[in-house]
Parts: C-alpha cells; sequence; structure tokens
C-alpha cells in the first residue's frame, strides 16, 4: 500500500510516524555534526510563523545513540514546532537539524524508514477494527512487525477485533504506539504518548519505553507529565517562549532548588524552639523547612528532636522534584520578560 492509498484524515502522515531497521550519552552541544556522533542534533534552530511570530528562537541540543531525552515547556513553549522539525515535517527558518546524520527534510527517504513517530492527536479510520488499521499501516512500513506482536507490546491483543470509533481514549493512544513501533525504529518520536492513559497504562507504557531505550532506540519525548519525564529521562530541557532556559539530568536540573522537610510539631511545642540554623515557615504547628543543605539540616533537626525529648510527626524530607523546578524556572523565566519590559 502506497501513501495514495491512505483514507482521509491522516493521508501524508504515515511516512512520517513509521520506520524500520534497528550507548553513548550526549551533552548539550553546538559540535559539528560530523564530530558529535549524536543521533539527533539541533543546532541554533530557528522556527517562524505567518505574521513574524518566532516559535523556536536558536535552539541548541543533542541526543546520543540509544537516551531518553525529554523536551519540557509550558503550553506554547515551542516543543512541538521543535520536534516537527526533527520529525522532518516542515524546514527551520535557521539553523541546522540532522537525525541519523541526515537533513530530515530534505532527506527524508534516508530518515523516514528509520524512525517512528508517534503524534500528539492520531486520526483513525473508525469503522475499521483495530488489526485491520495496524494491517493498514503495515503497509506502508518496511520490515513491520507481526500484527498480534505490535498489539502485544502496547497491551492491546484483545480488542483486537474491536472498531476503532469503540476504543476508549487511551486505548487509542496505545494503538498510536503500535503504528509507530511497528517498523522497529532506530529513533522514536514521542508526543504526549501517555495523554488519557490510566495509572497503569502510564506505568505499562514507562516499562516499554525503557525497554526500548536499554535496546538501544534514541527516544525524544514531549510530555506534560513531569513525573513521567522524572522517571524515564535520561536528560531533559524545558523550553520557555521558544528557548531552552535550562538542561541536563533531573539532579543538575533540580541541584539549584532548595530541598524541603515538612514535619508537625506536638502539641505545646512552638515553632521557636526549633535550632536557629533552620530557618521554618511554620502554620499552626505543621512546619516547612527550605534548604540547601538537606543531609546537614535533617541530621541538625533530629538531633534537636531526640535531645529535646520531641516526637516529629509526619517526618518527610525530599530533594526538590522536577515540578518544582519547572515551575521556579517558568515563573522565573516570565518575571525577567516583565522586567525586561
Amino acid at each position: 500500500m502506497t501513501s495514495d492509498d491512505i483514507p482521509s484524515g491522516r493521508t501524508g502522515r504515515a511516512a512520517d510516524r513509521t520506520g524500520g531497521g534497528a550507548a553513548q550519552k550526549a551533552v548539550a552541544s553546538t559540535a559539528p555534526f560530523a564530530a558529535s556522533g549524536a543521533v539527533i542534533e539541533a543546532d541554533g534552530v530557528r522556527r517562524r510563523y505567518a505574521g513574524g511570530f518566532e516559535a523556536v528562537a536558536g535552539v541548541s541540543f543533542s541526543v546520543g545513540r540509544g537516551e531518553l531525552f525529554a523536551l519540557l515547556g509550558t503550553n506554547g513553549a515551542g516543543k512541538t514546532s521543535t520536534v516537527e522539525l526533527l520529525e522532518g515535517l516542515a524546514r527551520p527558518d535557521a539553523g541546522t537539524v540532522r537525525v541519523l546524520g541526515h537533513d530530515p527534510f530534505r532527506e527524508r527517504a534516508a530518515v523516514r524508514p528509520r524512525i517512528g513517530v508517534m503524534l500528539q492527536e492520531g486520526g483513525f479510520p473508525s469503522d475499521l477494527t483495530v488489526t485491520e488499521t495496524v494491517r493498514m499501516w503495515a503497509g506502508c512500513t518496511s520490515g513491520a512487525r507481526p500484527t498480534g506482536e505490535a498489539l502485544d507490546l502496547v497491551g492491546l491483543a484483545h480488542r483486537a477485533r474491536v472498531r476503532v470509533k469503540q476504543l476508549s481514549g487511551g486505548e487509542r493512544r496505545r494503538l498510536d504506539l503500535a503504528l509507530a513501533l511497528l517498523g522497529r525504529p532506530e529513533v522514536l518520536f514521542l508526543d504526549e504518548p501517555t495523554t488519557g492513559l490510566d495509572a497503569e497504562g502510564r506505568r505499562d507504557t514507562w516499562e516499554l519505553v525503557r525497554e526500548l531505550r536499554d535496546g538501544g532506540t534514541t527516544v525524544l519525548l514531549t510530555t506534560h507529565y513531569l513525573e513521567e519525564a522524572e522517571a524515564l529521562a535520561d536528560r531533559l530541557a524545558i523550553m520557555h517562549r521558544g528557548r531552552i532556559v535550562t538542561a541536563g539530568t533531573t539532579a543538575e536540573v533540580t541541584a539549584a532548588r532548595p530541598a524541603r522537610i515538612r514535619f508537625e510539631l506536638p502539641e505545646g511545642v512552638p515553632a521557636a524552639r526549633l535550632p536557629l540554623g533552620l530557618r521554618a515557615a511554620a502554620e499552626d504547628r505543621r512546619i516547612e523547612i527550605r534548604t540547601h543543605r538537606l543531609q546537614e539540616s535533617l541530621d541538625e533537626l533530629l538531633t534537636w528532636a531526640r535531645e529535646s525529648g520531641i516526637r516529629l510527626h509526619g517526618l518527610d524530607a525530599r530533594s526538590a522534584s522536577l515540578e518544582e523546578a519547572f515551575l521556579d524556572i517558568a515563573q522565573s523565566a516570565s518575571e525577567s520578560e516583565k522586567v525586561a519590559a
């Protein structure tokens, strides 16, 4: 089957999402492509829309083989616009993009058979069954997996004879993933892959993505679920208004943000009795301490509690989460823009 045979609603997109064929960690880099050895590379990439709006404003990053890289950002940050350039769906207005060493727009024939794309929104022919849908897309895919194998991968084997219009939103996302994996891609683009999935489906998808990465597949993920990026990503970048404002491992991104210690003091013990070295915010008997020295502060707190004969109820100590770092970065970037204006 050729792309001309594809039903309306997804015409022209089949070859952009299916692939064929098949750990080194890369760091954000603007090194020449030939020397970097990365699988996905963007160097000073810009993309403008009608009216002069610049959705991508000089983005640079690279992704190594077998690495999972998450691209995060608020709505309108430029994530999807960036990913579309990497998928070869559009040409950058400036800068350079390479996937597997090729320009994905000009050299589509060299790139498409080796990548898989899970779009943010699918558009399946609603009257086909799940099996018929997979077989249709397999006809456009070099070296496609057997239909049963593809459905087993995403937990849809028991829904094989069900019509697409009878699937839940989460099941349609699983079908979208099955189609992206049909050609055993070397590079996999996942755009909001777990939207609509329940907690069990999300965890199953995470495990599948980990297995693909561990098997050598390079994955670029966009997601609004920060716990998803925290659980899966080897490295990540956070975009704001078309620019990358921070990048690195989760630990590197969160390192500059304070950890927190929370607990509740017993009745009759005022917050003023806490050691002077621990700055605390108190609400009734609930205490929250923010610190860049988590181990030392926790040790100081526990020593004080033991020596004072005080029991700390509901004690919870943890480093800054990716969500906290994300919100802090987004707020700081917005405030900087207001000052500049």
